[in-house]
């Protein structure tokens, strides 16, 4: 992996990780579960990006890389799915 590769996958897990951040304090300030599920979907976007930049072949088409990113999407989903059915009810 070149400098400029590395540099640009260490920038998205530290705004993944500032994302992640961000959401935890809007949760502990409301208590939604939106927010929590939003940094805790961001926190591990920013997990798998920290690996991703320690290791040796570091192609994201990987099939090893999916399913961190099918966790954090999962995760959007459900958030998304269960803040509109609460308010629904």
């Amino acid at each position: 992996m070149n400098t400029f590769n590395a540099a640009l996958i260490g920038a998205t897990a530290m705004a993944a990780l500032t994302a992640a951040v961000f959401f935890l304090r809007f949760w502990a300030r409301s208590r939604d579960p939106l927010f929590l599920l939003f940094s805790l979907a961001f926190g591990v976007d920013a997990i798998m990006r920290f690996v991703l930049s320690f290791s040796t072949h570091s192609a994201e088409d990987d099939p090893f890389y999916y399913l961190p990113r099918l966790i954090t999407f999962g995760l959007i989903v459900v958030a998304i799915v269960y803040k509109n059915m609460r308010r629904s009810s």
